[in-house]
């Protein structure tokens, strides 16, 4: 965001956009606080939340992310060497009152969704005018999902965000024995081919750049880019679904392999569902798979 330039377009010709932080930090809150769910895909929870007097911190933002997983969002007008150190304090203590944080989500969004957090990949997104390279280094450093965000104002009306690092946390020797054990048990029902274009599927979307997380839940997982970009469901016989973050208006529609299923249940996030049956549709689908990455 640092280097992106911003112009206005006239008949006459261009003028540039200035780039500019906020007056207050409160304000760059205010302003995401209100729209979180549409700039983060985090449902907001609430703000200015007191960790008690013996901890004696205040929590930014709590939210709920599009897979469950808690999420604290800490703010800094512009450079704050400290902002991460004080994320992961918190973090540390919203980990040690799970029951705390599952009243406020059940007041907020009803039972269900206090039973389904994801307390396996808890997330700290923040946002600040900027970051040092010594941030971008230390959050490499730490097993936890963090999000380094990096926001500029525009004009009267305009707010840009751009993920500066996101690193997904968990252990990976853990992640791979799950992912090893999904698969020899999905074989042993479906065959071996529905799972191995699944693993072909996980690679591809993994390489479609830097910051790609990966969340594992009971009925999809989820390819993340700040937001969901796609979510694979478990393999079936003889295809594999995943759903993606496109416009399906804005798609050439393809009988049994790409569907609108916007205002359709189903699980994960995302309008364009394609089918996949074989390595041939991966190919196909490569497009699609680029434009929900962009997309989020």
């Amino acid at each position: 965001m640092s280097g992106l330039k911003l112009f206005h377009t006239t008949n006459g010709g261009v003028m540039e956009v200035a780039p500019r932080l906020a007056e207050a930090e409160a304000d760059v809150q205010a302003l995401i606080e209100a729209h979180m769910e549409t700039m983060l895909g985090v449902r907001f929870l609430v703000s200015e939340y007191s960790t008690g007097p013996a901890h004696g911190g205040r929590i930014d933002s709590l939210g709920l992310d599009e897979n469950g997983a808690p999420v604290i969002v800490e703010y800094k007008r512009g450079t704050d060497a400290g902002v991460i150190n004080q994320g992961l304090f918190y973090l540390s203590w919203l980990m040690d009152h799970r029951a705390e944080f599952g009243h406020l989500v059940r007041d907020r969004f009803g039972a269900t969704a206090a039973a389904q957090v994801l307390w396996s990949a808890p997330r700290l997104i923040c946002v600040a005018g900027d970051f040092t390279r010594y941030d971008v280094h230390a959050v490499r450093e730490h097993r936890r999902s963090i999000d380094l965000v990096r926001y500029r104002l525009f004009g009267r009306n305009l707010l840009g965000l751009e993920t500066v690092a996101s690193v997904s946390g968990g252990m990976p020797v853990a992640r791979r024995a799950r992912r090893q054990a999904v698969a020899r048990a999905a074989a042993e029902v479906q065959g071996a081919s529905m799972v191995e274009l699944a693993n072909a599927v996980d690679e591809v979307l993994l390489a479609l750049g830097d910051g790609v997380n990966r969340v594992e839940r009971k009925t999809y997982r989820a390819y993340q880019r700040l937001r969901n970009f796609a979510c694979v469901c478990p393999p079936q016989r003889s295809k594999l679904l995943v759903y993606l973050r496109v416009d399906p208006k804005r798609v050439a529609l393809v009988p049994g392999f790409t569907r609108d299923v916007s205002g359709l249940g189903h699980h994960g996030t995302g309008d364009l569902e394609v089918q996949l049956r074989t390595p041939r549709d991966v190919e196909r689908a490569q497009d699609l798979f680029r434009a929900s990455y962009a997309a989020a």
